[in-house]
């Protein structure tokens, strides 16, 4: 975090990247701008110049007068929602927790991700049809790219539709999965959506206890399950895990067996080949517009993880708002995201199919055999949107891979991140390893859009992020998403600009909770979100949005490091600390001390090969001291076998801190949510060494 921000005089930067003007003119968001128009009210483009075009879109989609009602009425028209009831009006209360969009409507998700001309409605072009790539493409990890046709796919999840409703699944009542990412995940889900039925998932690489964490909370009547997975070139066997869950989970009617390493179902399953088999036509339960599509989870890394219940009709709208006008997929294109189906990402990447892109499933691990291993995923299946976590992009820097020389990614114009902020190296790396000159690109610049964009599994979508039409500066997301009032706020809750503040959604967004499962007075909801500032999100992240319209992201507020009165964010320290070869992953802790001072270590991991010596403990603190502030530099480098993450692959800085402070391991962070809870063993040694 910045300790001095930029001030309004400040020249700005030149844009890495900016879309030529053929680019511009073919994206969705340009063609939906001139429609709202000519239709609905919308500022005219500007000739010309794109950013004041979409400066004045976003500025009218959350205008206090209205906006929110007049983007989400137009969105809804434009790509086609098939309402089977319609609804009375678009936003009915406005309030935050509570918010109520478009009472009366009745629809469903599956419907419309598994209908002909996905892609849109007839405005938005979508009446050609889904395109003529298969529904998915999948890769299992070693395996070749394998289809899914559309008829196949509508197909199995008409039969597994079917006999959910046989064995008494009704609309309301959840179904859990216990799957990797492979295409039965996906027929699973949309069967479930279109029974009305409450989709919920965890990745097969979580232990029993992660996993009856989730599931306790929201008691499934059916699950679904691998007998276990291949990742990293080894069989993993989950049929122990599997039996556990059976055994602890006392809602269960049914367990649907996955025979994944072709093993024979348990005594009392059934053959998922069984039940996709009858070729039933599927049928689509009408459901409310705020009727559970699914409960995604938190990382529960101080407590039980958040049950997160989301919406059929928000997650629909804000994923055709992301996808086809941020991320400006369509029927063309094959889309591909590394992700689990314990992670949001995943659930994102299905909702592919309501664009009509071909969705690409990888089912292994991104570093098997080499760290080059997503690139070839990518190649194999001629993606043409990649995405990836800011982590990989950084490791695959470090390790010296060149996808852009070495491999044919020339169909892939779009290169995304998320999970943690993009370190500014990782922006010019992607952009150095795609320099090509292209027919929508300015000449003599790289052809290749970086998108880094952040939101959270809270609203299952971004508050910032991809905009085709925008230009990419080093650091930053291209500018907050339509119909997201986006602010940073300081202390007093007034908004800042150039400078830091916490983010902040002021108005409501479709796919934010409905509420959280297990949650009857919702006191659990609004202490997440609306604590600090009654009646306005607060996501808990630093940002800065400049007078340009762009973002930059510093890290979680709720971990923040501040010495001497001076905020800063743990990525910015990352970014540094990490560029030096010797350092394999960091982790920087804040910690208050009973007798006021203030303690800031830096862990590292280091590089196969290297030792933390005088030298290169001297080496980070100039580094720190040169590029960002005195103030940044450490009090102690400590060096870790390894960086505890949550299974999602965060880094665990409140759960640290809490240890290093003194409280006991076991309150102070969830086991069972650590990717390596054994590492976790060094801070409560430390800690008590340190008194």
């Amino acid at each position: 975090m910045p300790s001095q921000p930029p001030t309004e005089q400040s020249a700005p930067p030149a844009a890495l990247w900016r879309p030529g003007p053929e680019r511009v003119e073919q994206a969705q968001l340009t063609r939906f701008h001139r429609w709202a128009a000519a239709r609905h009210g919308a500022p005219a483009p500007v000739p010309g110049d794109p950013e004041a075009s979409y400066a004045a879109l976003h500025r009218w989609s959350v205008a206090p007068d209205g906006g929110l009602e007049r983007f989400w009425g137009a969105a809804a028209e434009w790509f086609g929602v098939r309402f089977s009831s319609p609804y009375e009006t678009v936003l009915a209360d406005a309030a935050m927790p509570g918010a109520r969009w478009f009472p009366g409507a009745r629809l469903n998700y599956a419907e419309h991700a598994l209908r002909p001309d996905a892609g849109g409605g007839a405005e938005a072009g979508g009446g050609a049809g889904a395109g003529g790539g298969p529904a998915l493409l999948h890769v299992a990890e070693g395996a070749e790219p394998r289809p899914v046709g559309r008829a196949e796919l509508r197909a199995q999840v008409g039969s597994l539709a079917a006999e959910l409703r046989r064995l008494g699944v009704r609309p309301g009542d959840r179904v859990g999965a216990y799957l990797p990412n492979i295409p039965q995940a996906v027929v699973a889900l949309l069967a479930t959506a279109a029974v009305g039925a409450v989709w919920t998932s965890c990745s097969p690489d979580f232990g029993a206890r992660s996993v009856l964490d989730r599931f306790r909370q929201v008691e499934p009547v059916v699950l679904v399950t691998v007998d276990g997975y291949r990742y990293g070139g080894k069989e993993h066997d989950r049929r122990e895990t599997v039996a556990e869950l059976r055994r602890e989970l006392p809602t269960l009617r049914a367990v649907v067996h996955v025979p994944l390493l072709g093993t024979a179902p348990p005594e009392g399953a059934l053959e998922w080949d069984d039940l996709v088999a009858t070729g039933a036509e599927p049928v689509f339960e009408q459901v409310p517009f705020d009727h559970p599509l699914w409960v995604l989870y938190s990382s529960g890394t101080t407590g039980l993880p958040k049950a997160i219940v989301q919406s059929q009709g928000g997650i629909l709208l804000e994923h055709l708002k992301q996808l086809a006008l941020h991320c400006d997929l369509g029927p063309d294109d094959r889309f591909f995201w590394y992700t689990s189906t314990g992670w949001m990402m995943w659930n994102f990447l299905v909702s592919g199919l309501l664009v009509g892109a071909t969705v690409i499933t990888y089912d292994g691990s991104p570093g098997h055999p080499d760290v080059a291993e997503q690139w070839r995923v990518a190649e194999r299946t001629e993606a043409t949107f990649f995405g990836t976590s800011a982590a990989y992009v950084m490791a695959c820097r470090k390790a010296d891979v060149h996808p852009g020389r070495d491999l044919d990614l020339t169909r892939v114009r779009c290169v995304a991140t998320t999970g943690s902020p993009l370190p500014p190296d990782g922006f010019r790396w992607i952009h150095d390893e795609f320099h090509r000159d292209g027919p929508g690109t300015a000449p003599g610049a790289s052809d290749m859009w970086i998108a880094s964009v952040s939101g959270g599994t809270d609203v299952c979508s971004c508050f910032a992020g991809a905009v085709p039409t925008l230009p990419v500066h080093v650091g930053e997301l291209q500018a907050a998403c339509l119909a997201t009032d986006l602010r940073a706020w300081d202390p007093a809750g007034e908004p800042v600009t150039d400078e830091v503040g916490e983010l902040v959604v002021t108005q409501p967004m479709p796919s934010m909770p409905v509420r959280f499962w297990n949650d009857p007075d919702g006191e659990r909801y609004r202490d997440s979100y609306f604590a600090t500032y009654p009646g306005v999100w607060r996501h808990g992240d630093w940002i800065t949005l400049t007078s340009r319209g762009s973002v930059v992201i510093h890290g979680r507020s709720d971990s923040t490091l501040n010495r001497q009165g001076v905020r800063m964010g743990s990525a910015d320290i990352y970014e540094v600390v990490e560029r030096l070869p010797e350092v394999r992953e960091s982790l920087v802790i804040g910690v208050e001390r009973p007798d006021g001072g203030y303690w800031m270590p830096l862990f590292v991991q280091l590089a196969a090969g290297a030792r933390l010596d005088d030298a290169l403990r001297d080496r980070i603190r100039a580094a720190l001291r040169q590029q960002l502030s005195p103030r940044h530099v450490p009090d102690e480098v400590i060096e870790v076998e390894g960086v505890p993450h949550t299974l999602t692959g965060k880094r665990l800085e409140v759960p640290v801190k809490r240890v290093l402070q003194g409280t006991p391991l076991e309150k102070a962070v969830n086991p069972g949510s650590v990717d390596r809870v054994e590492l976790l063993r060094f801070y409560e040694r430390l800690a008590r060494e340190r008194g």
